[in-house]
C-alpha cells in the first residue's frame, strides 16, 4: 500500500493511501492520523461530576466538557488518563474504571479515544499545556443532564462518556 504525507503538524498527519475495499475496489483514501486520546469522568466523593469549561480555537468559543488530552509518543493509556487528570483539574483519581472505546470521526480519521471514569479524587500539582485556557467546574449529574438538554454541552466525547458511565451505573 502506497502512502504518502499530504501534511504533518505536531503529532498529526494528514495521509493519502491507496486502499482495497470490500468489493475488490482500489481507492485512494485520506485520513487523518491521529495518536489517540483519553476522556475522563471524574466524580467527586459528594458525587459531583468535575468538568472543564474550556476555549477551543477551532470552533472559537468556550464549551464544557470532561478533562481530555491526546497520547504521547509510546504513552501507556492510563498513564495518559492519569496526567491528563492532573494537568486540567489539578486532581489525582484512587480508583479507575475503563469505560471502553470512542470512534469520535471514523469516516476520515483513525484517531481512538479511551474512556474512563475516575474516583476517590485529591487534589494534586498539574501544569495546563501552553495553549489551553481552562477552568474548572463541578456539575450534578442533574445539573449536567439540563445542560445537556439545554444545549449548553455539546461535546461529543463527553456525551458518550457520560452516557456511557450512566449505562454502566456509575452515576
Amino acid at each position: 500500500m502506497k502512502t504518502k504525507t499530504l501534511c504533518q503538524w505536531k503529532c498529526f498527519s494528514v495521509e493519502q493511501a491507496t486502499h482495497s475495499l470490500p468489493d475488490g475496489r482500489q481507492i485512494d483514501f485520506t485520513t487523518v492520523k491521529h495518536p489517540g486520546a483519553v476522556v475522563i469522568v471524574p466524580l467527586t466523593n459528594n458525587g459531583e461530576l468535575v468538568m472543564v469549561r474550556q476555549y477551543r480555537p477551532a470552533i472559537q468559543k468556550w464549551i464544557l466538557e470532561f478533562p481530555a488530552g491526546t497520547l504521547e509518543s509510546q504513552e501507556d493509556i492510563l498513564s495518559c488518563a492519569k496526567r491528563e487528570l492532573a494537568e486540567e483539574v489539578q486532581l489525582k483519581a484512587e480508583h479507575w474504571q475503563d469505560l471502553g472505546e470512542l470512534l469520535p470521526v471514523p469516516g476520515f480519521c483513525d484517531e481512538v479515544q479511551y474512556l474512563f471514569f475516575a474516583k476517590e479524587l485529591s487534589a494534586c500539582s498539574g501544569e495546563l499545556d501552553d495553549d489551553e485556557i481552562i477552568e474548572v467546574i463541578t456539575l450534578t449529574v442533574d445539573d449536567f443532564e439540563m445542560n445537556v438538554t439545554s444545549g449548553e454541552i455539546q461535546d461529543a466525547k463527553t456525551l458518550s462518556a457520560f452516557f456511557k458511565a450512566r449505562l454502566l451505573k456509575l452515576l
